[in-house]
């Protein structure tokens, strides 16, 4: 059992008990109709989430990073470049996390039998998957956060979002070429198993939802209809299908029970408690007096860096529920301000293992494994890596709004 927001809960429910905020306050913002509500939030992310994991269940990553390999034939450079692509085209369309959850242990797998150094593709993998989740809005819960906070489109944030993403891909994927440079010169020798998908039905309907679900979203500008309808009309869709669909076919229902029981749930209470602290800061003032002590002439630069770091001494869930709240302070909302924040958010996840959920994940399915990377090695790498990264991703933030 997770108990990652466990002391959150606990915090919200001391200041419920204290009155510290109105309780009324509360529900009234749980149901009100804005992007800052959690639970449209969170029914947009969970909606996107749920359509990625039955995707993963029927095998359809397993197939693509086995093709992958495969394709490099006895060349690591090649292997390295092929699963680095891959994890990054697939993040941009599904969810940072559950590719983490999903390639980690077939990397585990490959280089044990192979009998090669796993850590380069590990690294790769979850670098890749926090960097190129920062292209789409539904690629992290902290970009839904904070574009539904603000009523950023799903194309007005591509447009600014894209050039940042891009130098931060080629940045950090260049440092880490240098890094593991010595270890890719060796050669692989191995065969790779034949991976099948498990049901091509279930395959067929949840690729269609999928790209349907991601073409709507990108449209929700011009129909007017919300994002998290849209992803939740999907999710149900899907989930009804696939329930009805292995019913029918009892031995294919495992593929349900395992796509229901892998939905993080544990992100509901974590968020509906953050959001509650949120509020009582709000209350004392405390938001307010960090956005005075922010507002510097260089807004990029400073929520960007500022974003980064507070990401990893709360994690990036709870920081951009903070930052929301202080970013409503301007009198009009900070596109720069804003962006920088996402960018931090996600940025943040390879520095040090609290930057992020996934983070704390991705060291548990390693130990779990037997490979060794301590914290403090993962943080030598996340400072090498993502520092760079950072710069380079907030100038490019700089030169879109000066093309836009």
């Amino acid at each position: 059992m997770q108990t990652f927001w466990f002391a959150p809960f606990l915090g919200a429910i001391l200041i419920l008990c204290c009155l510290l905020v109105d309780p009324k306050t509360v529900g009234e913002a749980l149901i009100a109709d804005s992007g800052v509500n959690p639970l449209e939030i969170l029914c947009l992310f969970i909606s996107m989430v749920f359509i990625s994991i039955v995707l993963d269940e029927v095998g359809f990553f397993k197939v693509l990073a086995s093709y992958a390999v495969k394709k490099a034939k006895d060349s690591q450079y090649l292997l390295f470049i092929f699963l680095y692509t891959l994890v990054s085209v697939l993040t941009i369309f599904t969810s940072n996390d559950i590719i983490v959850i999903t390639f980690t242990p077939f990397i585990i797998f490959f280089c044990k039998n192979s009998k090669i150094n796993p850590l380069p593709y590990l690294i790769s993998e979850f670098v890749a998957a926090n960097t190129w989740s920062m292209l789409l809005i539904i690629g992290n819960p902290t970009n839904i956060f904070l574009g539904e906070t603000f009523t950023i489109d799903f194309a007005s944030y591509i447009q600014y979002m894209a050039i940042p993403t891009v130098f931060a891909g080629l940045t950090s994927f260049g440092i880490m070429l240098l890094i593991f440079n010595k270890s890719l010169k060796v050669k692989l020798q191995c065969e790779v198993e034949e991976v099948k998908m498990e049901d091509k039905p279930i395959f067929i309907v949840s690729l269609i939802s999928l790209i349907c679900c991601i073409i709507l979203l990108a449209v929700s500008q011009w129909t007017h209809i919300q994002m998290w309808i849209i992803a939740s009309c999907f999710g149900i869709a899907l989930f009804i299908f696939v329930l009805i669909y292995t019913c029918i076919n009892k031995k294919k229902f495992n593929i349900f029970k395992n796509s229901v029981t892998r939905l993080p749930i544990n992100l509901i209470p974590l968020l509906i408690s953050m959001f509650i602290i949120v509020l009582a800061l709000n209350e004392c003032g405390v938001t307010k007096k960090l956005f005075e002590f922010l507002n510097f002439d260089q807004l990029i630069l400073t929520y960007g860096f500022t974003s980064f770091l507070t990401a990893n001494f709360i994690n990036n869930i709870p920081m951009s529920e903070l930052y929301a709240t202080i970013l409503a302070y301007f009198e009009t909302p900070s596109l720069p301000a804003i962006y920088a924040s996402i960018i931090g958010s996600n940025i943040a996840a390879f520095f040090t293992p609290m930057g992020a959920l996934a983070g704390v994940m991705f060291l548990g399915i390693l130990k779990n494994n037997n490979i060794k990377l301590s914290a403090m090695k993962f943080s030598l790498y996340g400072l090498i890596i993502s520092v760079p990264t950072l710069f380079a991703s907030l100038g490019g933030l700089y030169l879109s709004f000066l093309i836009i």
